[in-house]
């Protein structure tokens, strides 16, 4: 929608403002001028989170003030910008590095273009400041590269791939089980588990393959995105695979939210309050819905225990169970298992939904007829435990994306004969892609398009 464009075009505008008068009073070094720059500093976060809030949770704060007071009170429908997530968490974190870190942008071109580069807007990554300045500061960065330009294409058909071919094509083994269970259906166990694992891999290579393709697309403009995903289904603790998830995000929150919270700094019962409260907030960013506040509750309560875990153990015995194979294992089959049964409250639209799909995942459905969710959806269960099966190898096992495509970029930079044949095999595979998808009948959209 065009207010949608004059809403950025705003934000960006007001919030450069704002650091201008961050970055003055931080310069000026009366010690009066502190005050006034701390004054600024909650004025623009205050506005960011204000405008964030109304389009993210109005409706879903009315409502909820409806079901508790009995009444019946409406707010138009807001619609949710997209890509309001993003741009005003970086901007956010733009203005604490002004404050905190001494960061500073005279050139408002160079902001507006931070802001709103188009490969990372509308899913991510959150970018800082010091990530993205000095490059678009060089000159060679507006020359052609035929190196990134040809590696930025092959890395943008490896995401697409990602997303048309495996995300796309298991999702129809999850759309139906979880509505299903929204709609207060009873299934098998072997579905639940079926709709579970689809999900799980579904989000894994949407994600994976929307990073890809965004890497990919800044390689063609000579401009280095920050990594935001790092095989994270390899992660053999729950510390470890929000190192890996959602990269960026996970970053900020530790560093934005968690430590201004006080982090570790204030005793063990503040510590686990802190993880708490931060990893609810970071599930309600991703959307208002109690649903999501669950996830992130669930993530919180996971933190907790793998810190209170590792303080118990000591971190002579920490590294002598890591050296284990076997304790290994273990301990990426319990994160696996934690991860998928928090995935089923994030996707399901509802809560009642989320438990009903626990519960037949542990088997309280199986007097439900067996395999009917998908017969009723023109499919069948050896095909879909096929699918989880082969995306949950290719997820495990295969090589990382970000490292093929730092090994491919040097190779487009050494070997130009190579650039020919990988360009045209890359828009070949590119066109392909968008011709099959186009001939579905199905919307295909990022799932974090709705974050």
């Amino acid at each position: 929608m065009p207010q949608f464009t004059l809403l950025l075009l705003a934000s960006v505008a007001g919030n450069y403002l704002v650091g201008e008068r961050i970055a003055l009073a931080a310069d000026v070094a009366a010690q009066a001028q502190k005050p006034r720059q701390k004054r600024w500093l909650i004025l623009g976060v205050l506005a960011n989170l204000a405008l964030l809030s109304y389009f993210k949770y109005a409706n879903f704060f009315v409502d909820n003030l409806n079901a508790a007071l009995g009444q019946t009170w409406e707010l138009a429908e807001v619609v949710l910008p997209i890509g309001i997530s993003f741009f005003t968490f970086t901007q956010i974190a733009y203005l604490v590095d002004t404050a905190q870190k001494g960061v500073r942008e005279r050139n408002w071109v160079h902001y507006g273009l931070f802001v709103t580069y188009f490969p990372h807007l509308i899913a991510g990554p959150v970018l800082h400041h010091a990530q993205m300045m000095p490059q678009f500061r060089q000159s060679a960065t507006y020359r052609f590269n035929a190196g990134n330009f040809t590696a930025g294409v092959a890395i943008f058909a490896l995401g697409l791939l990602k997303k048309i071919v495996l995300a796309d094509g298991i999702s129809p083994y999850a759309d139906p089980i979880f509505h299903a269970a929204d709609a207060g259906s009873i299934m098998s166990m072997q579905e639940a588990w079926l709709g579970a694992l689809a999900y799980t891999f579904q989000l894994y290579f949407d994600f994976s393959g929307y990073s890809d393709m965004a890497i990919g697309l800044s390689w063609m403009f000579n401009v280095r995105l920050p990594f935001n995903f790092n095989s994270p289904y390899r992660a053999t603790n729950i510390s470890d695979f929000w190192r890996r998830w959602h990269m960026s995000l996970s970053q900020f929150l530790r560093d934005y939210l968690y430590i201004a919270m006080g982090g570790n700094r204030h005793g063990m019962v503040r510590r686990y309050v802190n993880l708490m409260l931060t990893m609810v907030l970071g599930g309600l960013w991703h959307g208002a819905s109690w649903s999501f506040a669950v996830w992130g509750f669930l993530h919180g309560l996971y933190l907790a225990v793998n810190h209170a875990f590792r303080a118990l153990c000591g971190e002579r015995l920490c590294q002598q169970l890591a050296a284990s194979r076997v304790w290994t294992l273990l301990a990426w089959l319990l994160t696996m298992l934690s991860v998928v049964l928090a995935w089923v409250v994030f996707r399901a639209e509802t809560l009642s939904g989320a438990v009903r799909l626990w519960q037949s995942m542990l088997g309280m459905g199986s007097h439900a007829a067996p395999h009917v969710l998908l017969w009723n959806a023109g499919l069948n269960l050896p095909t879909g435990l096929m699918w989880c099966t082969g995306l949950g190898v290719m997820a495990f096992l295969a090589p990382n994306s970000n490292l093929f495509g730092i090994k491919l970029l040097d190779l487009c930079q050494s070997y130009p004969s190579l650039r020919v044949v990988l360009l045209g095999a890359g828009a070949a595979a590119v066109l392909l892609l968008l011709l099959v998808n186009a001939t579905r009948t199905s919307v295909s959209a990022f799932i974090y398009f709705n974050f």
